[in-house]
């Protein structure tokens, strides 16, 4: 039974190859579709090719590394989560932190790298919602009808060329056939195919209507991709913004360098005869010295009394009355902080 199939298949498909290729040579007629047909078929043709570029585009935006698009499409095919790499900004924001605390936080080189390296911390982490927001709200919808609505119409268009070769097939079988046997066979055959035909073309014709209707989904998806780099932009604003009135802050004016210059020489001068304090001969103010502490985890002000934190900067502090909060300072900046977000280094 198997073979007599597999024989039935072979048959067809050499059928179908001759009937293809008297086409391309002229010696046999072709079927022709109407002309709604076609409009709608070179519709979702354009429909596919133009999708493909918008997302290979949005794509290419998002995460410009090439290898990085191809790892996260390597670990979409096996389906596995990808894995969560820093953005460049991130690493670059590290980076100045590190040297800022290294450089010395007190000093204004130091405390400006701090600061600087923070933020570009932020618009890392800004960035990296941005690729996440607009994949998920623009990308990966436009994947997915590439994915299922398209590839289904190229495979149901590919199945009406077959039934179309066939029903041309039958109709070259009965124009030759000369005995009245061949010839009812001949139109058996013919109506079947004929009727395959037609039940192909109105499926086909169907999904074809229904391109046209997923634009109204593409185009919600669409502003998704606008809500999410609008949203990415003020945010960035926003930090560039604050960042520029912290830099404004640290910078020392012209007449202010030119003390804290002369200021410098002079207790260049003066250390000389007089030995350097310690941390515990440190001025005391109210609450106590002033001591050096590790960030333990960002924090955030939540008022004009306290101040932002950066996890791993090297902050002074000293001791509030009450235990929860310390006072605690970076360069002239100086604000509240929780005693937990800190981890002494001197006492």
């Amino acid at each position: 039974m198997d073979l007599k199939k597999l024989a039935g298949q072979a048959g067809q498909f050499l059928t179908r190859a001759v009937q293809y290729t008297e086409e391309k040579i002229g010696n046999a007629e072709k079927t022709e579709l109407d002309q709604q047909f076609e409009t709608l078929s070179l519709q979702a043709d354009s429909a596919r090719t133009w999708t493909e570029k918008l997302c290979s585009g949005a794509e290419a935006v998002l995460i410009p590394n090439p290898g990085n698009r191809m790892e996260d499409m390597i670990f979409e095919k096996i389906e596995k989560r990808r894995p969560n790499r820093l953005s460049n900004l991130e690493y670059l924001g590290l980076d100045m932190v590190q040297a800022g605390n290294d450089f010395g936080p007190g000093t204004p080189y130091g405390a400006a790298l701090v600061r600087v390296g923070g933020a570009e911390q932020r618009l890392g982490l800004a960035e990296r919602e941005l690729v996440s927001n607009a994949g998920q709200g623009f990308v990966q919808p436009l994947r997915r009808f590439l994915d299922t609505e398209m590839k289904t119409i190229t495979r149901e268009k590919r199945l009406l060329e077959t039934k179309r070769l066939d029903l041309d097939a039958c109709k070259s079988r009965l124009r030759k056939a000369r005995s009245m046997d061949s010839q009812s066979t001949a139109e058996g055959d013919l109506r079947k195919a004929q009727a395959d035909f037609d039940r192909q073309t109105e499926i086909t014709k169907l999904l074809l209507e229904g391109v046209r209707s997923s634009q109204a989904a593409h185009l919600r998806h669409l502003n998704e991709l606008v809500e999410a780099q609008a949203t990415y932009y003020q945010q960035c604003h926003s930090i560039m913004v604050d960042l520029q009135k912290e830099m404004a802050s640290l910078t020392p004016k012209p007449d202010e360098a030119r003390n804290l210059s002369s200021t410098a020489t002079t207790n260049q001068s003066s250390s000389i005869a007089t030995p350097p304090l310690s941390p515990s001969q440190d001025k005391k103010e109210e609450g106590g010295p002033w001591r050096r502490a590790k960030v333990v985890c960002d924090y955030d002000a939540t008022n004009r009394e306290e101040m932002s934190l950066m996890m791993n900067e090297i902050v002074e502090y000293m001791e509030r009355p009450g235990g929860d909060f310390v006072t605690a300072r970076r360069g002239n900046q100086t604000g509240k902080v929780p005693s937990a977000y800190i981890e002494a280094l001197d006492d």
